[in-house]
């Protein structure tokens, strides 16, 4: 069937579109019709136009965020985000691989976003948290946030290992670009921001020197900063870093059991439930969990059991929210009724973000399908829009603005991918550098 899929495909691209003129299978089948492959090339196909149709022109990196109602209070429409430029070209290579565009075009713009990326605001070495699209000029997160963040350039990093691993060593251009990217990786300074302590922070800035002074500990969505610092062949984070700051001299260890599920690592603020979950994404968007263990922890079980309690947690709903249950679940950080929240079940607002469930698709691959049947199916065209599935919405509100963020759209497309073929896993994981700081830290892997 795939085979036929991509036969096909290769006639329409020869007709000279670099993209699908269709969406799949969308106009042929009704959406009670689509067999689970059939939802899945779907919401990945739609959820992959954010970073594709919808990118900042000049760059060509993610938008941080798009609001299809073109209401942009912070007037901010084409700023742009170095984390979710990071999954963004992890999405672009899932899109070239599924063969939503051509090789050609994908490498394209994989240049474009790798030449901005050279010419744009960096602070030894690590990008800030946003830029400004047309100039690569930093747009301060917050007042002192003005320089550079180690942890978004980590994701950066991340989707940036993904697509040197891709490309053709054997093909000139291809093998040009994995040259530069990789110099790119080589540049950031990791070492830097230790500011001299067996630690690593999370901010530096020109102007505020570490005045920020954000340590960062344990358990959260930054494990990844850790594994690529120590990864590096230039500027490589000490061992010592990671065992005496993240996981807090073992300090990272507390064990809670919800649901008969098991968390092994202590969650920042949220010990009881687990945290919200793009803690078990967005570091796992191409470092592989599924045999991944260390003295504290197995991360399969680790990310696995978080997922299942939030899911348990939805069933339950404990606060009668409406239509919480089996099929429409999953609780993260997301747009909420007022502004942005982190959604968990120790911060429950009845808000439900279906980046939570569809990015879980490795763990919980028979409540994810669920979940995404009732957004497709059964909610429709109130929760389905250009670029894939609103950010967030609340039925008990009455809520669904038609509004997109970077960091949620990405990890659909990437986690749903690695349930599919382990792409960005495989990609991800084959890097030797990647391996050898794994080892460095005692990981087995």
């Amino acid at each position: 069937m795939m085979q036929l899929f991509k036969l096909n495909l290769i006639i329409l691209l020869a007709t000279a579109c670099s993209f699908l003129p269709h969406k799949p299978n969308e106009e042929k089948k009704s959406q009670s019709q689509l067999n689970d492959d059939q939802l899945l090339d779907t919401i990945q196909y739609r959820t992959f136009q954010y970073f594709w149709d919808g990118a900042e022109p000049n760059s060509g990196m993610a938008c941080e965020r798009i609001h299809t109602d073109g209401v942009y209070p912070e007037n901010d429409k084409n700023v742009v985000t170095s984390g979710g430029s990071g999954f963004g070209v992890m999405s672009i290579v899932v899109g070239i691989d599924r063969g939503f565009i051509t090789r050609e075009a994908g490498i394209g713009r994989l240049a474009k976003i790798t030449s901005f990326l050279e010419k744009a605001d960096r602070f030894h070495g690590a990008w800030p948290h946003w830029m400004f699209g047309e100039t690569g000029k930093v747009k301060p997160f917050s007042t002192k946030d003005n320089g550079g963040d180690i942890v978004e350039t980590a994701y950066l990093i991340q989707g940036l290992i993904c697509v040197k691993n891709y490309l053709k060593q054997d093909v000139p251009a291809e093998k040009a670009l994995a040259d530069q990217i990789a110099k790119l990786c080589n540049e950031v300074e990791w070492s830097w921001y230790q500011n001299g302590k067996p630690a690593l922070y999370w901010h530096w800035s020109p102007t505020y020197n570490w005045e920020m002074n954000f340590a960062i500990e344990g358990y959260n969505e930054c494990l990844i900063a850790y594994v690529l610092g120590a990864s590096s062949p230039t500027y490589p984070l000490s061992p010592e870093a990671y065992h005496q700051c993240w996981a807090r001299g073992g300090g990272i260890n507390a064990e809670t059991t919800k649901y008969g599920y098991t968390l092994k690592l202590k969650h920042n603020g949220a010990a009881e439930y687990g945290g919200p979950l793009f803690w078990a994404h967005y570091s796992y968007l191409g470092l592989d969990p599924r045999n991944l263990k260390d003295k504290y922890a197995s991360y399969w079980d680790e990310n696995r059991n978080q997922v299942m309690i939030d899911y348990n947690y939805c069933v339950e709903n404990p606060k009668k929210f409406k239509d919480y249950g089996p099929e429409c679940w999953g609780l993260t950080a997301s747009y909420s009724i007022n502004g942005y929240d982190a959604h968990m079940p120790s911060n429950d607002l009845g808000v439900i973000s279906p980046t939570a469930a569809l990015s879980s698709f490795p763990y919980s691959p028979e409540e994810s399908m669920r979940a995404a049947r009732y957004f497709y199916e059964k909610m429709g065209s109130k929760l389905w829009g250009k670029y894939g599935f609103y950010d967030a919405f609340s039925e008990t509100e009455n809520w669904c603005p038609s509004h997109y963020l970077a960091i949620d759209q990405g990890p659909i497309v990437v986690m749903i991918e690695n349930y599919r073929s382990q792409l960005l896993w495989k990609l991800f994981m084959q890097d030797k550098d990647v391996q050898n700081g794994l080892t460095k830290l005692g990981f087995t892997f």
